[in-house]
C-alpha cells in the first residue's frame, strides 16, 4: 500500500479559525476569481481577440490581488499580532518571506 503523503499545511498542523463572515467574504472573492478565469478560458476557446483576452487576464490578476490583500490584512491583525504578543517573532519573519514571494 502506498504511503499517504500530507500536504504542507497538514505537516505544520497550523490552522486559522475564521469567522463565518470572513469565510463568506474570502470565498466570495475566490468565486469571482473563478468566474473570471472561466471567462478567460472561454475567450481562448472561442478565439477572442488577443487584446480582449489580455484585458480579462488583467482583471483576473486584480481579483487575485484583492483576495490576497484581504487575507494579508487578516493574517497581520490576527495570527502575526497574536504571535508577537506571545513572544513568537518568528511569525513576523515568516510573513516577510511570504511578502517577498508575493512581490516578485
Amino acid at each position: 500500500m502506498a504511503e499517504k503523503k500530507n500536504c504542507a499545511h497538514c505537516k505544520t498542523g497550523r490552522k486559522k479559525v475564521r469567522s463565518d463572515e470572513e469565510k463568506k467574504m474570502l470565498i466570495g472573492r475566490l468565486n469571482r476569481v473563478i468566474g473570471q478565469l472561466n471567462g478567460l478560458k472561454k475567450m481562448v476557446e472561442e478565439d477572442a481577440y488577443c487584446a480582449d483576452i489580455l484585458i480579462q487576464a488583467s482583471a483576473c490578476t486584480a481579483a487575485v490581488n484583492s483576495f490576497s490583500k484581504v487575507l494579508i490584512s487578516s493574517h497581520l491583525k490576527s495570527c502575526v499580532q497574536n504571535d508577537i504578543k506571545n513572544g513568537n517573532e518568528e511569525s513576523l519573519d515568516e510573513f516577510l518571506k511570504i511578502m517577498s514571494k508575493l512581490l516578485k
